[in-house]
């Protein structure tokens, strides 16, 4: 019981740490397609999320709590004097941090300075640095850019772990340098076109509200309806991380009755290994009441035997469970962490076994107290 809740809590925690390095109730929103008329479903027209959008969402979306743009570019080479390497470059503003999970490592996040005088500066991904520097010291280091020199300022910690290195192959830089060099592409004639919108809800409970908020500022600002949710691609990562949640509730739910099924199989042995030992031990009962024993003394003797053999055994499960899971925290399990010992769960699986233990022992130990000396002696 114990290891089977324990895989479905390691997944359950490592599903938490995925969406952790993301970064906390982020929401997404890209560019989309609108009805080209009114009303109409069949014919569409693309518009692009300008930055406009983000000012207007910023200071017109009170259950926002905070907004970033973001220039994103994955067709852009980097070369070192090392290597060469593809990762996906973007182009932000300072406050996306705030937004999103980007732990600096070494040197400096960009700053306020880098972006009005449009330095060309760059922040590392864990991956890419890896790559083009090979061991060596990135941060002072130049690359090129598709030709155009930066200058590393600071790499990024390794964000995940297992083998998805997606978000360490990304890199930032200020978003006035991204404008300036590197537009987004096949975008007509549009300007100040962005790729997508980072934002937060001033609270958990308000990201609904605010995801109404960003689509009527959309809407209007692009001349379609906001109440046809077809016109927004976006991504709710609180709407998902509750419904992952949901689907890991009912896979905890299963495991946990399948471990309730292996306990039930457990106190069905410890009820039949009690009624033979009582059976056995009848005419002991007899001796004893014979001497002067009373009820409750022999009721007492059976119950502390069950409970103490229940918790001895209930202990020795428990500590084989944490060695298993122990000798599983080293294992690499991709996206989803090793077995967790559930604490609650143990202390139920020893309670319910000690309550089986005792009421085994405490029912045939009762009849046999309350049989004469004389018969109970007489017992074969």
């Amino acid at each position: 019981m114990l290891l089977l809740v324990g895989v479905g809590e390691g997944f359950r925690s490592g599903n938490k740490k995925q969406f952790a390095s993301i970064g906390e109730n982020v929401m997404f929103i890209w560019s989309g397609r609108a009805p080209a008329l009114q009303g109409s479903f069949t014919s569409l027209r693309q518009y692009y999320l300008t930055y406009r959008d983000y000012l207007d969402i910023a200071t017109e979306c009170p259950s926002v709590g905070a907004a970033a743009p973001v220039i994103s570019r994955s067709d852009i080479r980097a070369v070192s004097d090392y290597f060469q390497s593809s990762g996906r470059i973007n182009g932000v503003l300072p406050s996306i941090n705030a937004i999103r999970f980007l732990p600096i490592k070494d040197g400096r996040w960009i700053n306020d300075m880098d972006i009005a005088e449009k330095r060309s500066v760059i922040v590392l991904g864990d991956e890419t640095r890896r790559t083009l520097f090979m061991g060596r010291p990135a941060v002072g280091s130049t690359i090129l850019l598709n030709g155009i020199r930066f200058e590393v300022i600071g790499t990024l910690e390794r964000i995940g772990h297992g083998d998805n290195t997606n978000q360490n192959l990304q890199s930032y830089v200020p978003f006035s340098t991204m404008h300036e060099y590197f537009r987004p592409l096949n975008v007509g004639e549009a300007p100040n076109v962005i790729s997508f919108i980072n934002y937060q809800p001033r609270s958990r409970a308000l990201h609904e509200v605010a995801k109404t908020e960003v689509h009527a500022v959309i809407a209007r600002n692009h001349g379609f309806d906001p109440k046809n949710p077809d016109s927004f691609d976006e991504w709710d990562t609180i709407k998902t991380v509750d419904q992952v949640g949901k689907i890991f509730d009912a896979m905890n739910t299963f495991l946990g009755a399948v471990g309730l099924v292996t306990l039930t199989l457990g106190a069905i042995g410890i009820i039949n290994i009690m009624l033979v030992a009582v059976a056995d031990r009848t005419r002991e009962i007899g001796l004893r009441k014979a001497v002067g024993a009373t009820n409750g003394s022999i009721m007492f003797q059976f119950f502390v035997e069950g409970a103490f053999l229940t918790l001895l055994s209930g202990g020795i499960g428990i500590a084989g469970a944490a060695l298993i899971m122990s000798a599983l925290s080293g294992v690499d399990m991709g996206n989803f962490d090793p077995p967790k010992l559930v604490a609650s769960t143990a202390a139920l699986a020893v309670i319910s076994l000690t309550v089986a233990g005792v009421a085994a022992g405490l029912y045939p130990a009762r009849r046999a107290a309350m049989l004469e000396p004389v018969e109970a002696l007489r017992k074969e």
